[in-house]
């Protein structure tokens, strides 16, 4: 008798313990780390493939703006490797030093360079490529060792103006901002210039690319993966800084990568156009 009593209090005191229906903060917190990995961890990839791609298409006919794409997409694949590495291991301050380099300072004026070569041609291209290797031999120096203002640990991204001083944010405003402003106005321009039945490069410039359609196209779509990679900071307040920056980081790079395809390809000629040049 006394042991029945004992098993129905059990039971009751059991039955009054709230039941969770959802899971802990602590198994949350570690879902979102390992998606966060997951995600760093593709886009280091795809953007390790993709350069692959742009090199060899540079290294078959050494276009110019081809292997400015592959150094920007080389970039984008060690900011994202740091990434990742941050939110397998955790953060650190060489962790970070090189995500801020890669991916906040470096990638993108280099990616610029490709629009400055299809449509201001290769002696301008050539000329704003020595100032931009000065500019990232500058760079690379004042972020690797630059002082800095408390200490990198655990999994949460800090940010720049929580990391470093004036010099190292200046640069990074400097090459992101005025280098995204190339890169839609040159796309802008191009849509204009074809609007108005022109060729959407700069008079006088060889075109790179055959296709006037082509290359508009290809712009706004380099456009648009700029405008994806720095959307960032907009969806961290529904995703979270980490998640969100993985999630642009995959998306902006599947689209810019989209984008130097349609910008590079080169239409095949039509049967009849053929037949009228073997006539």
């Amino acid at each position: 008798m006394d042991q029945t009593l004992g098993i129905r209090a059990h039971v009751h005191k059991a039955a009054q313990r709230p039941v969770r229906f959802f899971p802990s903060r602590a198994a949350i917190t570690t879902t979102v780390v390992h998606v966060n990995a997951a995600l760093a961890a593709a886009a280091a990839l795809v953007a390790v493939s993709f350069a692959l791609s742009t090199l060899d298409r540079w290294l078959r006919r050494r276009r110019p703006h081809e292997l400015a794409w592959t150094a920007s997409l080389g970039l984008f694949a060690l900011g994202a490797a740091a990434l990742w590495w941050a939110e397998t291991r955790g953060w650190s301050l060489a962790s970070f030093r090189l995500f801020y380099l890669c991916g906040a300072v470096l990638n993108v004026p280099w990616l610029a360079l490709g629009t400055v070569y299809l449509l201001a041609g290769k002696s301008t291209g050539d000329t704003v490529r020595w100032w931009l290797v000065l500019f990232s031999g500058l760079s690379t120096g004042i972020v690797l060792f630059a002082p800095t203002r408390t200490g990198v640990t655990g999994k949460d991204l800090p940010t720049g103006k929580e990391v470093f001083g004036v010099a190292p944010r200046v640069l990074a405003a400097a090459g992101s901002g005025i280098a995204a402003l190339v890169i839609i106005a040159g796309a802008l321009w191009s849509v204009y210039r074809l609007v108005r039945h022109r060729q959407p490069s700069r008079a006088g410039v060889r075109r790179l690319t055959p296709s006037p359609g082509h290359l508009v196209t290809g712009n706004l779509l380099i456009a648009a993966g700029t405008l994806v990679l720095s959307a960032s900071g907009t969806l961290a307040g529904r995703l979270g800084k980490d998640t969100a920056f993985a999630v642009t980081l995959l998306i902006g790079i599947a689209i810019l990568f989209v984008g130097f395809l349609v910008a590079s390809t080169t239409p095949r000629p039509s049967v009849v156009g053929l037949r009228q040049r073997a006539a």
